[in-house]
């Protein structure tokens, strides 16, 4: 049992809610990868990377949710393997940041030995996803690219991952807790009303 009373392992509703983040947000990249397509092709635009944090959110929320050790990974890569069986324009290379980005979260939370679960453990959660993706994306896709301008990747990266994965994450886990739907869950039971 962890201090919160709740099983160590995983339990079956675990399972289910992080398959359902996963799948869900699958689908939102899939979407996403598509209307965001132009900003990524081309030129160099290290700017692109200001809308890179939607790709980071499903191990931050896994795992601000379920509270186990490997739910960011588990939601990272079934969420990178239902975008790319949809069609990504990065075919199997989406698997691999996908993993990268749940282990960059998983990193941060292990870390604290999965203890903390507030707005700050959100947010650097999501800055370990963007620094995980940002050693993935240089070499694989920016290897010419000057250093600067790898650096302002990484910058931008950093940026949305905060916003959008760590601190967009950590609002819908309390707004959904506030809803009830999260009661199986220690987050669920331990929000505050809004």
């Amino acid at each position: 049992m962890t201090e919160m009373g709740q099983p160590a392992g995983w339990r079956t509703v675990d399972i289910v809610v992080a398959a359902v983040i996963a799948v869900a947000f699958g689908v939102v990249f899939w979407a996403w990868n598509v209307a965001t397509l132009p900003l990524f092709s081309g030129q160099v635009n290290p700017l692109a990377y200001l809308v890179s944090g939607v790709w980071l959110v499903p191990g931050v929320l896994a795992m601000l949710v379920i509270r186990k050790p490997g739910a960011a990974l588990f939601a990272e890569v079934l969420a990178a393997i239902v975008s790319a069986l949809l069609g990504s324009q990065w075919g199997l290379d989406t698997v691999l940041s996908g993993a990268v980005q749940g282990a960059g979260a998983e990193i941060v939370f292990a870390v604290l030995f999965y203890r903390a679960f507030g707005l700050p453990m959100a947010v650097l959660a999501a800055g370990g996803s963007a620094v995980g993706e940002w050693l993935h994306d240089m070499p694989v896709y920016y290897a010419k690219t000057a250093l600067g301008v790898q650096l302002g990747y990484g910058l931008f990266m950093l940026i949305s991952a905060v916003l959008i994965a760590g601190l967009g994450s950590w609002l819908l886990v309390r707004a959904l807790a506030q809803t009830g739907v999260l009661a199986p869950f220690p987050s669920g039971q331990s929000q505050r009303p809004i």
